[in-house]
């Protein structure tokens, strides 16, 4: 009968507005909270029976969703390890119960931005109780990516255990320059003494002296030094290592190096002119220059000039702050000035972005609709760059929802009025019998 249909119609009407009213209420609610994902209604009609001069009216049927793949706004902050994503993507997060857990049993959950602070543990967590994941680095920062569709591999960051750090040296570029004129016949054969600082696995300052013996030829001039390094780790009147290098005075050659000649304990590489060595606390590769390339380490007529001698390695320090960079590395900051990458924060990724089960606390969860989930190298693929001090407003807008508020509230009534004038309409008709 067509009024029992136009009733069940005006009743699905309020219901569908009523369900639309309550998106539009969390929205407005959610207006500013960070990383909020407005909730969206579709209505869809239905149909039941029409022709031959009938006509059912079917209703409508009601569709929520959370527009997660709409993008807030950026803001900036203070705190570096605020971050967000610029551009599509989500970041990796688990729950308070993910930190016992290990592996796939590992509960995962993704979140477009977050407010991160150290726990009284170490661990990276947001203001609402959300942790963040990433891939942990090799102690030389490089990262090795377990897989890229799975969670399995990653771990929730923990800044405590990279509280304090020592980085030894491993190499040094010896730049300075030897006077041509201490390998002449009329030379006194004094050695220059070079002492060099460097750093061992402990932290600690240690020192080479690198002493630089020229050859005295009977006649003209050698162009030859003999080159002893002693470690003061060890016994620091100990050789530990040794070589002979001539340098090339002919027309255009500058005083570079002509060639090398290892000795005991040091080894020479023409290819990358670098001197390998072992000093107490291990390897060392000390930089002099490939042969006819011009330094850094050169013989020129000028005084014993050592004007670029560098080294890497740091001396215990103790973590001051950590940040992220576009790439999604998370650097230790120590306040030896030394910066190392601990982490990787991968970018997550899933086919349909609006398919994600919404959860609380601004959280979604991989579902079927969603479809498999892929971890990206911040900035690669389809997935944008991360940003530190920064966190990202809600996609409410105001004005839209206030202006959905009134289309609601009109469309409410009129179905209000559908219900009233079928019950009208049926008691005229009750009336009949009368």
């Amino acid at each position: 009968m067509g009024l029992s249909s136009s009733l069940n119609a005006g009743v699905q009407g309020l219901s569908a507005n009523a369900t639309r009213l309550a998106t539009i209420s969390d929205n407005i609610a959610n207006s500013a909270t960070y990383g909020y994902k407005r909730a969206d209604t579709e209505f869809s009609n239905m149909v039941l029976q029409q022709g031959n001069g009938t006509y059912t009216a079917g209703g409508v049927r009601v569709t929520t969703y959370k527009d997660v793949s709409a993008q807030g706004t950026l803001i900036s902050t203070q705190n570096p390890t605020d971050i967000s994503i610029a551009g599509r993507g989500m970041l990796p997060v688990t729950t308070l119960a993910g930190l016992s857990a290990s592996g796939a049993t590992r509960p995962l959950q993704l979140t477009s931005t977050g407010s991160f602070a150290p726990d009284q543990n170490g661990n990276l967590v947001s203001k609402n109780g959300l942790y963040l994941m990433g891939w942990p680095a090799n102690p030389d920062g490089t990262i090795t990516v377990p897989g890229r569709d799975s969670a399995a591999g990653l771990e929730p960051i923990n800044v405590t255990k990279n509280q304090f750090i020592a980085a030894p040296t491993t190499e040094i570029n010896l730049g300075l320059n030897l006077p041509a004129s201490a390998t002449d016949a009329s030379g006194t054969g004094d050695p220059f003494d070079l002492p060099v600082e460097y750093y061992d696995t402990l932290g600690r300052s240690q020192t080479l002296t690198i002493t630089f013996t020229p050859t005295i030829p009977a006649s003209g001039s050698s162009n030859a030094w003999t080159v002893d390094i002693k470690d003061s780790a060890g016994n620091p009147s100990t050789v530990i290592a040794t070589f002979d290098v001539t340098f090339d005075d002919t027309s255009g050659s500058g005083g570079s190096i002509l060639s090398v000649t290892d000795g005991a304990g040091a080894t020479y590489d023409s290819t990358t002119g670098a001197v390998a060595i072992n000093v107490a606390s291990g390897p060392m590769s000390i930089q002099i220059g490939k042969p006819g390339d011009g330094g850094p380490l050169t013989q020129l007529s000028s005084s014993f000039s050592p004007i670029n001698v560098t080294k890497d390695g740091a001396p215990i320090g103790s973590l001051s702050s950590v940040a992220i960079d576009a790439q999604g590395h998370l650097d230790a900051i120590y306040d030896n000035g030394f910066r190392r990458t601990i982490y990787q924060v991968p970018v997550a990724d899933v086919p349909n972005m609006d398919g994600l089960t919404a959860l609380d606390n601004q959280a979604f969860q991989i579902s079927q609709a969603s479809g498999p989930v892929y971890f990206w190298d911040a900035g690669t693929g389809p997935v944008g760059t991360t940003v530190g001090n920064a966190l990202a407003q809600s996609t409410t807008d105001i004005a839209q929802e206030l202006t959905n508020l009134i289309q609601t509230q009109r469309a409410y009534s009129s179905n209000a009025k559908i219900i009233q004038t079928v019950d009208e309409m049926l008691q005229e008709t009750t009336n009949l019998k009368r």
